[in-house]
């Protein structure tokens, strides 16, 4: 390693002394000029040739000066563009200044000066010289020509020199004049190495990246690899940060993939590509003989969830779709977003309350549909310990209503979005999904709806998430408050929770708690800190982070567990089935006339405690 640390500074030290040697030859020359132009190409009058020569060390020691206070040599030639031309005015400007000041401060060593005329005249001859030396030097080591033409401020880094980058490299170079100036590619393929794409040079491996944008002045760093794991990235990110730097990323793996690559889909990293989770394949042809001319139900249709689970529901050509939101506003959004879209599909917004059993009879006698799926409830945990009665009244008993009306109308299967926190559940909202599960599985074991829930953890951006929270802020100035420095969840994206939700509704044969594999959970302390790197600012330093302590009902980590004590495997390598069994009926009768008492008198949460105590008692195992 120390060899290759003096193998590196040899070669460095070597490259800059060749660059001066030949800046040298062109300050030389331009000094030439300017004496003959000076001296209409006669011998100088004062002094003669002897005083010109040695005139010209001064000179070449001045400029030589500035040329490395200004960095001129921190870049590579081929690299050089006309965002660069500045450093070389200012280097040139402040030795042609310094010059002057030495021959007016110190008049008795005028012999060792140029005249005034000689070294403003010097001045623009090395200018010119320096800049002509470095257009050749590009020229000849393989650089285009386009790049005088241009404006070109931003020097682009791309990481990753695979299919993905080569496309990127090239839809860059079709931006004519608006093309940015790209400095090369970083990639950790040694066969790669020092290769050249599309007259782009492979510069060194991803970790070199500090070096790499310090030396070459890079402006931004693109991440154009389709696949790349979230220890990466946010390596990559730290690095960019470290550097001064934005990281960008291509938007869409499967354009990329498929041969093409928008440049107006390069954007931000986002904290959803930091999760690194690999998305799951999905099965379109079974969605779409499940959802296909069906008449398909979405309760809670406007949140984060529904209106996600209603954009893919429509992909698969249902007959219909009924969007069931009481608020107003959300259910607008989702109707109006479908309409602007122009789907084919018939979109019925309904406004209602799942807890109004008179509307919602009408809703299924109207519409008969055929598939359900259960997303409205009250998820909010510290909010949820503040109002336990709604909590109960909403996740259970308009839960359980909602069930039998399913029955009552045919509905072929019955899905109920359940979470993580129905795994030994501590808070209200946890005890009540789990609640809920109970509920509708004793409806799967007596009639032909096929019931079912899924169970997943924390979803990316949904409404009343931490993601939001976090964004608001850091948009605000801070602070962003973590509950406690070890408290870890597991996330994944709106769009792949949805897709799986899906799938676990092709696989149902009713009466399953699916699990789906979260992938490893995140600290919440280091979520909040890629967020505010993501903003281009520095946690602690412009972002300060407080820990405020952990509220009613939170667990420092919630429980997912897809290992075989306590879930079998299913076709799908992302989703589960809990080995949790079916409570009894008669037990389930008696937890939901403790729910409908303690609706009543919702300062009793201990009823709530007792009977979940006897589920986890009763069941043995944890989900």
């Amino acid at each position: 390693m120390m060899r290759g640390w003096f193998r590196d500074a040899w070669e460095n030290g070597l490259q800059k002394a060749g660059y001066v040697a030949i800046d040298s030859v062109a300050m030389a020359i331009a000094y030439l000029m300017a004496t003959l132009f000076r001296y209409d190409f006669q011998e100088p009058l004062y002094g003669g040739w002897p005083f010109a020569v040695s005139a010209f060390g001064i000179v070449w020691a001045v400029q030589l000066l500035f040329l490395f206070l200004f960095g001129c040599y921190r870049m590579m030639w081929r690299f050089v563009s006309v965002s660069d031309i500045p450093r070389f005015v200012g280097a040139l400007s402040s030795a042609t200044l310094a010059l002057a000041l030495l021959r007016y401060g110190f008049p008795e060593l005028r012999w060792l000066r140029p005249p005034y005329g000689v070294t403003l005249m010097n001045g623009f001859l090395a200018l010119g010289g320096l800049l002509s030396v470095r257009i050749l030097g590009r020229i000849l080591l393989g650089g285009d020509f386009s790049w005088r033409l241009q404006d070109r401020n931003e020097r682009v880094l791309l990481v990753g020199a695979g299919n993905a980058g080569n496309l990127v490299a090239r839809e860059l170079q079709h931006l004519g004049p608006r093309m940015p100036h790209v400095v090369g590619f970083l990639d950790d393929d040694a066969s790669k190495q020092g290769a050249s794409i599309l007259g782009f040079r492979v510069l060194g491996r991803i970790g070199d990246l500090r070096d790499v944008v310090r030396k070459l002045q890079v402006s931004q760093v693109i991440v154009t690899m389709t696949r790349v794991s979230r220890e990466v990235l946010r390596a990559i990110v730290k690095d960019g940060e470290a550097a001064g730097v934005p990281v960008r990323i291509i938007s869409e793996y499967g354009n990329a993939l498929g041969g093409k690559v928008m440049v107006s889909r390069i954007r931000q990293v986002e904290v959803s590509d930091l999760l690194g989770r690999v998305e799951s394949a999905i099965d379109s042809h079974a969605e779409v003989a499940l959802l296909g001319n069906k008449r398909v139900m979405v309760t809670g249709a406007g949140g984060s969830i529904g209106s996600e689970l209603v954009r893919q529901i429509a992909q698969c050509g249902p007959e219909m779709i009924l969007l069931v939101e009481r608020s107003e506003f959300a259910l607008y959004a989702i109707d109006r977003e479908l309409r602007v879209a122009g789907t084919a599909v018939r979109i019925v917004p309904l406004m209602a309350d799942i807890g109004d059993e008179t509307r919602m009879r009408a809703i299924f006698d109207t519409y008969s549909p055929q598939i359900v799926i259960h997303a409205a409830a009250h998820k909010h945990v510290p909010m949820m310990e503040r109002n336990p009665g709604e909590a109960v009244k909403n996740n259970v008993l308009a839960t359980r209503r909602l069930g039998e009306m399913a029955v009552d109308a045919g509905v072929e299967r019955f899905v109920l979005i359940s979470t993580d926190k129905a795994v030994n559940p501590i808070s209200v909202m946890g005890m009540t999904k789990r609640f809920a599960e109970v509920a509708l599985q004793d409806l799967n074991r007596r009639n032909r709806t096929r019931f079912t829930a899924v169970r997943f953890g924390n979803v990316l951006d949904s409404s009343g998430s931490v993601v939001p929270l976090f964004r608001k802020q850091i948009h605000e100035g801070g602070p962003v408050t973590v509950t406690h420095p070890e408290m870890k969840r597991y996330f994944m994206t709106i769009s792949e929770a949805v897709s799986l939700v899906l799938q676990a509704t092709v696989l149902a044969k009713g009466g399953e708690i699916f699990v789906l594999d979260m992938g490893e959970p995140v600290k919440i302390v280091e979520l909040a800190e890629e967020m505010i790197t993501l903003s281009g600012l520095r946690p602690y330093t412009d972002i300060p982070i407080e820990f405020i302590g952990i509220r009613p009902g939170e667990k420092l980590f919630e429980e997912l567990d897809v290992s075989e004590r306590s879930a079998y495997k299913t076709g799908h390598a992302r989703i589960f089935i809990s080995k949790l069994d079916a409570v009894p009926e008669e037990q389930v009768q008696a937890m939901l006339q403790v729910c409908r008492t303690f609706a009543g008198k919702p300062d009793r949460v201990d009823f709530l405690h007792e009977w979940i105590a006897r589920l986890d008692g009763r069941e043995g195992v944890s989900a």
